[in-house]
C-alpha cells in the first residue's frame, strides 16, 4: 500500500521526502505541486529530481481520484459522484483498490453551485451519516465510514470547476463534526498561505450540534457556522433527529451564545419547513425566543419529498409569513433558493449513487 500526499502539511510531506534520502525542503515543493499547481503525478513535479521522484513513487502517490459521474441540472449546478476506499473510511491515508462489489457503500456526492460571481463547492464528510435524521436519504443509508482529508480535499481539486472556485460549504453526505479530526485537517489545508490559501470567511461548516466537538471548532476556527435547527421544541425536534436527546438545540444555541458573530465570522441557522409540522405562527415565536437576542441568520428550506416520509414542503405564502415573522423580531432571515433537484443535489438529497438507483425515482 503506497502512502496518499494529499491532505497531508508540508513537515508530514518532509517527513516522507527524508525517508526517500530527499532534503525536508522537498515537502514545500511537495505541497506547492499538489495545493497550489494541481498536479496529479510525481512527474510534473520538475523541480525535483528524477531519482527523487521515483523514491516518492516507489512508498506514495498524491492521491487525486476523479470523479466516475458528473450529472448537470437544468440550473446550472452539477453533481460528482467520488469513489472513495473502505480503508479511508476509517481515516487511514493508505491506496487500495476498490472493487465494484463495494463501490456502492464506498461512493460520496459532492455539488457545484453555480451563481453569477461565486461558485460554491458543497462537500461531504462522510459515507451515510450516522445521525438518522427521518427527512434526509443521507442517514437512510446509513453510516459508511468518515472520510480521510485527503478524500475530503480531493473533492475541491477534481471538480471541472476547481480553478473557479470562490466558497464551500460542509453541507453535503455526513455529519462535519463527527469526523472533526479529518475535517479540521481539511480545513487546515484550505486555510493556510502553503495550501489553497483561502480566507476562512469562504468556508462554512454545517452541524447538527455536535456539542463537545463544536466547542472544539468554535475555538479553533474562524469560518462559519451553519446550525441544522427544523424545530425550537425538544420533543418535536426529537422527533425529526435523534440526535436531539443526546445534544439539546436548546444547550447548542446556549454554548453559541457565548462565542461573538457580530464580526465577520456568521453563524446561520438552517430550518426545513414542513407543512403543518413546524411552520406555524408557534414555531415561528419559539424560533425567535430561542435566538434572540443572538446575532444571527435563518436559512428556510423547501423540504423535497423522500420515500416513505409523510411530511411535505410548507407552501410559499407560509414560508414568507414564517420569514416575516423572524424579521420583524430582527432576525435576518432568506428562503434558500432550491438547487439541482431534478439531479437529486437538492438538501437531503445526497445518497452517494447514481440516478438509476436512487429510491425517489
Amino acid at each position: 500500500m503506497k502512502t496518499r500526499l494529499l491532505g497531508k502539511t508540508p513537515t508530514e510531506l518532509g517527513e516522507i521526502a527524508r525517508s526517500c534520502s530527499l532534503p525536508s525542503f522537498t515537502g514545500k515543493q511537495l505541497s506547492e505541486w499538489i495545493y497550489k499547481k494541481g498536479a496529479t503525478s510525481f512527474s510534473q513535479m520538475t523541480n525535483i529530481s528524477k531519482k527523487g521522484r521515483e523514491a516518492l513513487e516507489e512508498i506514495s502517490e498524491v492521491g487525486r481520484v476523479a470523479p466516475l459521474t458528473v450529472q448537470k441540472s437544468k440550473d446550472g449546478t452539477k453533481k460528482y459522484l467520488f469513489p472513495v476506499n473502505c480503508t479511508h473510511l476509517g481515516g487511514l491515508d493508505r491506496v487500495e483498490s476498490v472493487g465494484e462489489d463495494t463501490l456502492e457503500k464506498s461512493s460520496i456526492e459532492a455539488v457545484m453551485i453555480p451563481e453569477e460571481d461565486r461558485r460554491t463547492l458543497c462537500v461531504s464528510s462522510q459515507a451515510g451519516c450516522k445521525m438518522n435524521c427521518a427527512f434526509c436519504m443521507t442517514g437512510r443509508q446509513g453510516f459508511h465510514g468518515n472520510l480521510s482529508s485527503a478524500d475530503i480535499i480531493n473533492q475541491f481539486l477534481s471538480v471541472a470547476e476547481a480553478p473557479d472556485l470562490t466558497n464551500a460549504v460542509f453541507m453535503g453526505m455526513g455529519e462535519p463534526l463527527d469526523n472533526c479530526e479529518n475535517v479540521f485537517r481539511a480545513l487546515e489545508v484550505l486555510t493556510s498561505p502553503w495550501g489553497f490559501a483561502w480566507s476562512p470567511k469562504r468556508i462554512t461548516v454545517s452541524t447538527i450540534g455536535v456539542i463537545p466537538r463544536l466547542k472544539e471548532f468554535l475555538d479553533s476556527s474562524h469560518c462559519h457556522l451553519a446550525v441544522s435547527l427544523h424545530n425550537p421544541f425538544p420533543e418535536e425536534r426529537g422527533e425529526l433527529m435523534p440526535v436531539q436527546k443526546a445534544y439539546p438545540i436548546e444547550d447548542v444555541v446556549s454554548l453559541i451564545k457565548q462565542y461573538d458573530f457580530t464580526g465577520q465570522r456568521r453563524v446561520s441557522f438552517e430550518y426545513t419547513m414542513f407543512a403543518g409540522v413546524n411552520d406555524t405562527p408557534r414555531h415561528a415565536r419559539a424560533l425567535a425566543e430561542l435566538l434572540h437576542p443572538l446575532e444571527c441568520r435563518v436559512n428556510l428550506i423547501r423540504f423535497h419529498s423522500i420515500p416513505d416520509f409523510p411530511y411535505r414542503t410548507s407552501t410559499e405564502q407560509v414560508m414568507q409569513r414564517f420569514q416575516t415573522h423572524l424579521l420583524s423580531r430582527g432576525i435576518t432571515t432568506t428562503i434558500r433558493a432550491s438547487r439541482g433537484e431534478d439531479i437529486y443535489a437538492a438538501c437531503g438529497l445526497l445518497a452517494g449513487k447514481n440516478n438509476k438507483d436512487n429510491p425517489r425515482q
